[in-house]
């Protein structure tokens, strides 16, 4: 007696590209996951988003101390223009965009804008590059308080724009070129 076999004992095996796409689908699901719950900071950089986002909202206030001594917070730039930009010595694209900063801070200084950095690293590495680089604009200490204040920051640079009134007007997560900045702050100046 000859049998036939069931439809079902005969499965396809899955192609290996399924499994890879599948696997990649799991991980940006935690991923989206995390961050939309202020999952923890990461320590790279962050790929370049395709556009800022807009986070029209009052810039959380804060007191850290400045790497030329004192201390300062975004309360005490009140009617000026202000880039805050979290980075690190280590972040290659942070050290990418501080020489546009440098700049943008002496072009548009006299006109209201302050760039403000706000420093994710060990402090001699800090103090080291500052004197390296010239940077003409305050460097402050940040922790991971500050990192939390202002939503989790989960990639570094983080930048964001902060209008006069102290209200955070855009927000941009990896390297952008002095264009991007300097078309954002024209608007507020």
């Amino acid at each position: 007696m000859v049998r036939k076999k069931a439809r079902d004992d005969h499965k396809t095996p899955i192609h290996p590209l399924v499994w890879v796409l599948m696997a990649a689908v799991v991980v940006f699901g935690i991923l989206v996951i995390m961050d939309s719950a202020g999952g923890p900071a990461t320590t790279g950089a962050a790929p370049v988003s395709p556009a800022p986002s807009t986070d029209a909202r009052i810039a959380p206030d804060f007191s850290l101390v400045r790497a030329d001594g004192g201390m300062m917070g975004i309360g005490d730039l009140r009617g000026k223009v202000v880039i805050l930009d979290f980075w690190a010595t280590w972040c290659a694209p942070c050290k990418r965009e501080i020489p546009d900063f440098i700049d943008l801070q002496k072009t548009y200084g006299d006109r209201g804008l302050v760039v403000m950095g706000v420093a994710l690293d060990k402090r001699d590495a800090v103090d080291a590059f500052i004197e390296q680089q010239g940077i003409n604009y305050p460097i402050l200490y940040g922790d991971k308080q500050i990192s939390q204040l202002y939503g989790g920051i989960t990639g570094i640079p983080t930048t964001f724009i902060i209008d006069r009134d102290g209200v955070i007007r855009e927000k941009f997560v990896g390297y952008r070129p002095r264009k991007t900045f300097e078309e954002a702050i024209k608007k507020l100046l």
